[in-house]
């Protein structure tokens, strides 16, 4: 049976797939500005924005949701969020989009992870992000936050057929995935093999065990180090078999228009990406890619056919603009016929 086949049988069955999105969630907050209902403060004298309107959304593992949902899996979402407005906006978006969020674990000593949007209007119409306006943790979580984390999750393995983790912040213990949580995760991985662990990491991908490792070809090379060149294929492959010994782990490495290389074990794959023209937004083009590798592990698909869903759906969200858009299984099965042909999209 060929290809396009395979995938279309599989993901005719996306409804049946089970995924936890644990990790680093946040609001994305756009505030919309129009320069002619500026007016001055009285109190200070500097310009006072006007904002005539507002959009928010699920940004971080919340868009790795949005991207799951619109494909049609089931997902059951466990992160920190504070008790406060943005907490209830950011639960509001996971719930309309039909995401389980009673293993969120909520707290007043928190505050939502944030990213404030300013979007004035130019003169030809289009929309400009001002400086951006972040609400963050600067100190770690109380460690009986962690262990709640924790908890839930094994709550929730025996219903799941893959944890798909989100290392957001670069910033060592300020996210959900502390050292404690990380290293509990490795421990849950070995003991449930039966379970896909997939983890897309900004800072920390080489401290991941007994999992998939999705990561791109310059994270790879600088995971150890190492100065090789990240265009070259026997390099990182070298890189990836090391790296894997060492941690048990497998690993999935995008490289832009380029594709994905597959690594596990002593073996390597690789799947050309979409040739894709036209104007392009790549905001949350990794999400989009996670989203479709792990839907398609879970649907029964071999790496290989994992990867062109990845790339088809990412395919799909970049030429989406201004926004972090999400693709559904028509259009990835309609993608996917044109990327088989060898066609530019």
């Amino acid at each position: 049976m060929c290809d396009l086949q395979v995938i279309s049988t599989a993901l005719s069955l996306s409804e049946n797939s089970r995924i936890i999105v644990l990790g680093d969630y946040a609001l994305d907050k756009y505030l919309y500005i129009d320069p002619k209902r500026d007016e001055p403060s009285i109190e200070t004298g500097l310009t006072a924005y006007q904002i005539h309107g507002k959009r928010m959304s699920a940004g971080a593992g919340g868009n790795v949701v949005s991207n799951l949902r619109a494909l049609g899996a089931q997902v059951t979402c466990i992160s920190l969020v504070g008790d406060d407005g943005e907490g209830y906006e950011l639960l509001r978006c996971l719930k309309e989009i039909g995401a389980n969020t009673d293993y969120m674990v909520q707290s007043s000593a928190l505050c939502t992870c944030t990213y404030t949007k300013p979007m004035r209007l130019q003169p030809d119409g289009s929309w400009a992000e001002m400086n951006r306006l972040d609400f963050r943790n600067f100190d770690p979580p109380s460690m009986e936050l962690q262990q709640q984390l924790v908890a839930n999750l094994e709550k929730c393995l025996p219903h799941v057929d893959a944890v798909l983790l989100v290392d957001q912040f670069c910033q060592r213990n300020l996210g959900t995935i502390t050292d404690y949580v990380r290293q509990q995760v490795n421990r849950l991985a070995q003991e449930h093999p039966e379970i896909i662990f997939f983890v897309d990491s900004r800072a920390f991908s080489n401290e991941f065990r007994n999992m998939i490792v999705k990561c791109n070809n310059h994270e790879l090379t600088a995971m150890t180090g190492n100065t090789c060149d990240p265009e070259d294929p026997q390099a990182l492959r070298q890189q990836a078999e090391a790296l894997g010994k060492q941690n048990n782990a497998s690993f999935v490495v995008t490289r832009g228009s380029k594709g994905i290389m597959l690594f596990e074990g002593e073996t390597m794959e690789s799947v050309d990406g979409v040739k894709v023209t036209g104007p392009l937004d790549i905001v949350g083009a990794g999400d989009s890619t996670s989203a479709g590798f792990v839907l398609g592990l879970t649907l029964g698909l071999s790496r290989r056919q994992a990867a062109m869903v990845g790339c088809c759906v990412s395919s799909i969200t970049i030429q989406q603009i201004g926004t972090t858009g999400t693709a559904t299984v028509p259009q990835v099965l309609s993608r996917l016929e044109k990327y088989l042909a060898g066609e530019s999209v």
